[in-house]
């Protein structure tokens, strides 16, 4: 079959991900071409400022080598310009006359660093900051001037003013406004952040607008609106960017302050897409990371024809690279109407932390001086999640000298939020790999190789590992003590010997006890189940079809359970059941947690007449399974309308019986927020909301009550079906037997289940899978009892 052609303009971050993505969804689609203006393999621009100050090198920077190109058959036009694009001929012109023809063309154009418009910018001396070339330029005048002026008091004008200090230069930082960072900090983390800053030798001149660069062909300094005069051999501009977008534009292609895209990143025009700093989605321009990398991961499933829910939106926040320096912001910094902020002060120590509320809600966060929660209140603004007062407690409790904060972060904590690494992930890398460095941590788990925001923390949880204080491990138990392997061990050498019973099992793998234990035994006979569904595993239920079922009690009588779909009723329903146990003598009749009926002693005798004149459909369930669905029915309990949370159980309810799961699940829908199901302490909950559904997983009702982390918020009933059902049947594929949701959702990382089941091709194979598997279940059951 003949590759498509894709062609690639700008080599950068965006771009390049985007094709990393494409080659891992279907390698063998394109023949990829990419236009690169800079004479360089990809690299990693928001490094270099670390490269400025001594702490990489741009060696280090470099994402993808001249080989990744190579061995991915990716013609790399480096050191060439796109400069026009023929869209009827879909023929890309370079400015070496190259013309290349494409089937599929996507925008990574990036952004131009943003010049002030004022007389003396062609001087000598005056420059951006932005690439390799003037990051070597920059260096090279440290060697012979002396003094330097960055105009620009946001991140990239900070961290460059830090990278020429640390070069021996003399440096003013020159800023518009009142206050450093405007954007992402009050003023009272501003100030602080000067203070620091100050400390390091950096000189502010704030409110001052730049009229001029004086100088005769080298610049000499620059005057102020207000008159006054500063210094300098060298100014850098750091003023912000715009996206680059004159190609587009002189295209036809629809443009406003960046290239204009829809969800799955697609221009005006067919077969064109635009991502990462040139592409703007619902008005908004993302020049960040992790906003890149997501869009770069929907533009790649679409354009290789797999489903997937468009790009929505990002969550912006920001981490200053600067040694000794710790601050973090995320979403809203600023009070508004609706928005209270929490706060504390701690001067001495220079700890300064605000949290932003908007209806119970975290939207925003300022932290300084200590950011080790900086992935938690990012993951909380990401959630929306509702907050209580033991959270709010914990939010301003000093992470503590040394290694205390590591060791009370849990292992599911996310440490690196562009990748979507785990402090329990780099535990597990650093333990079994035995790793020294945060490079060798970088390289092996992508941890830090973003952004780069994180690598203080990298560095950081490296020390703790090392340290007398680290006691953590990542455990590798055997499955049981008849055996040595791991639960994993034992499914894998399960399905390459092709192993279908438990005794094959235990023979094949050299079972130190011949029968097995109380532990292995049901293990193995839920992981034959899920390897094969077609098997018939030993199970206390008496089961012919939907009308003709029972659970076998230890004392040989039967338990009997009419099925209550959402824990609702008839009253034609209550009559016959009630009929019958008069009939039957049934004495011990209980109403379970879950709302239903258990009719209970029925004698093996009267089974069968029990059945013919119930005449209804009863529940299945027994061991480990989706447990019936607890609804909050009733005018009693609130006057929110409850048919769609009734309606929806209902439908899952159908949709799960019969299967089998790794540990009991329990599932509780609210009607409303008043959440009288207790769909927060659940293994999965869902609570209507005015937007959809609220859907929380890996709760716990039991003897360590937790509250479950929301999962989603779906907007249709539909939806959140799909979801509920991709979790569940994921958690039947890989959780250990045994392993509760809770449990599951700590060791695998709620990032990871959501990236999964975010990716609509994934989620229906998910979903298929369980669908079968149901069926395949009750045929079993058909087959043995009939």
């Amino acid at each position: 079959m003949k590759k498509e052609k894709l062609v690639v303009i700008g080599n950068g971050m965006a771009g390049v991900r985007c094709v990393e993505e494409i080659i891992k969804n279907d390698p063998e689609k394109f023949e990829v071409s990419i236009i690169g203006s800079e004479p360089h393999a990809n690299y990693n621009r928001i490094q270099l400022s670390s490269v400025l100050q001594g702490d990489t090198s741009l060696h280090d920077i470099v994402i993808n080598d001249y080989d990744w190109y190579k061995n991915h058959h990716i013609n790399l036009y480096s050191g060439e310009s796109a400069i026009k694009v023929e869209i009827d001929e879909k023929t890309v012109v370079t400015d070496r006359s190259h013309k290349i023809i494409y089937d599929k063309l996507i925008m990574a154009t990036g952004s131009n660093p943003f010049v002030l418009p004022i007389p003396g910018i062609e001087k000598t001396g005056v420059m951006t900051f932005r690439t390799i070339e003037d990051c070597e330029k920059m260096i090279e005048s440290s060697k012979k001037f002396k003094k330097a002026i960055v105009i620009g008091g946001g991140i990239l004008g900070l961290e460059a003013a830090r990278g020429l200090l640390n070069l021996g230069m003399e440096v003013d930082v020159v800023h518009n406004g009142t206050y450093l960072m405007q954007r992402q900090l009050d003023q009272t983390a501003s100030r602080l952040l000067q203070q620091k800053l100050e400390e390091q030798g950096m000189n502010f001149l704030l409110g001052k607008d730049s009229e001029e660069i004086v100088g005769t062909t080298r610049v000499e300094g620059i005057r102020f609106k207000d008159a006054t005069f500063a210094k300098a051999d060298l100014v850098v501009m750091a003023v912000g960017v715009s996206p680059n977008i004159s190609l587009a534009k002189n295209s036809g292609i629809t443009t406003n302050r960046g290239i204009v895209v829809n969800d799955f990143m697609e221009t005006n025009m067919p077969n064109i897409y635009a991502v990462g700093e040139c592409a703007e989605h619902n008005g908004i321009v993302y020049g960040l990371v992790q906003p890149l990398y997501e869009q770069g991961k929907v533009l790649a499933k679409r354009i290789c024809g797999i489903p997937v829910d468009g790009y929505t939106s990002s969550i912006l926040s920001t981490k200053l690279k600067i040694s000794g320096v710790d601050v973090f912001s995320v979403g809203k910094v600023y009070e508004e109407e609706k928005a209270k902020a929490i706060k504390i002060f701690d001067e001495l120590d220079g700890i300064y932390k605000k949290v932003v509320i908007e209806e119970e809600k975290v939207v925003g966060a300022i932290l300084f001086g200590d950011t080790k929660k900086s992935s938690y209140f990012l993951d909380m603004v990401a959630k929306k999640k509702d907050i209580d007062n033991e959270e709010k407690n914990e939010w301003f409790q000093t992470s503590g000298k040394g290694q205390d904060a590591f060791m009370k972060m849990p292992q599911s904590e996310i440490i690196c939020n562009c990748n979507g690494v785990s402090k329990g992930m780099i535990i597990e890398a650093v333990v079994q790999k035995d790793l020294q460095t945060v490079e060798e941590i970088k390289q092996c788990t992508k941890a830090s190789g973003s952004c780069g925001g994180c690598k203080p923390l990298v560095a950081d949880l490296l020390e703790y590992i090392k340290s007398d204080d680290f006691d953590e491990k990542v455990e590798v138990k055997p499955m049981c003590s008849c055996t040595t392997l791991t639960e994993e061990e034992v499914v894998h050498e399960m399905q390459i010997l092709n192993l279908t019973s438990v005794k094959e099992v235990m023979a094949a793998l050299h079972w130190q006890k011949k029968d097995g234990c109380s532990v292995c035994s049901p293990a193995i006979e839920y992981y034959l189940g899920m390897i094969y569904p077609e098997y018939e595993s030993v199970q206390d239920i008496c089961f012919v079809n939907e009308q003709m079922n029972a659970i076998r009690n230890s004392d040989g009588t039967y338990t009997i359970i009419p099925q209550m779909y959402g824990g609702s009723t008839t009253g034609s329903q209550l009559k016959i059941i009630g009929e019958v146990a008069q009939k039957y003598k049934i004495d011990r009749i209980a109403i379970s947690s879950e709302q239903r009926i258990h009719l209970m002693g029925i004698t093996d005798e009267n089974l069968l007449a029990i059945w013919n004149e119930l005449n209804m459909e009863l529940s299945s369930s027994f061991g480990h399974i989706v447990h019936p669905i607890k609804t909050n029915i009733g005018e009693h309990i609130c006057s929110c309308p409850k048919e769609n949370s009734l309606q929806l159980a209902v439908e899952l309810e159908e949709s799960t019986v019969f299967l089998s799961t790794p540990y009991r699940v329990k599932i509780g829908i609210s009607a409303c927020m008043h959440n009288n199901s207790g769909s927060t302490t659940k293994d999965i909950g869902l609570i209507e909301i005015g937007r959809g559904w609220e859907i929380y997983v890996g709760g716990s009702s039991g003897r360590d009550n937790r509250s479950g982390n929301l999962l989603y918020v779906a907007r249709t009933k539909k939806e959140a079906i799909d979801i509920i059902l991709g979790f569940i049947q994921y958690y039947r594929e890989t959780a250990n037997y045994l392993e509760r949701t809770w449990q599951w959702v700590e060791r695998v990382n709620l990032v990871h289940i959501r990236e999964v089941l975010f990716d609509k091709a994934i989620r229906t194979q998910l979903i298929d899978r369980l669908e079968a598997d149901r069926k395949q279940k009750k045929d079993n059951l058909e087959r043995n009892f009939i």
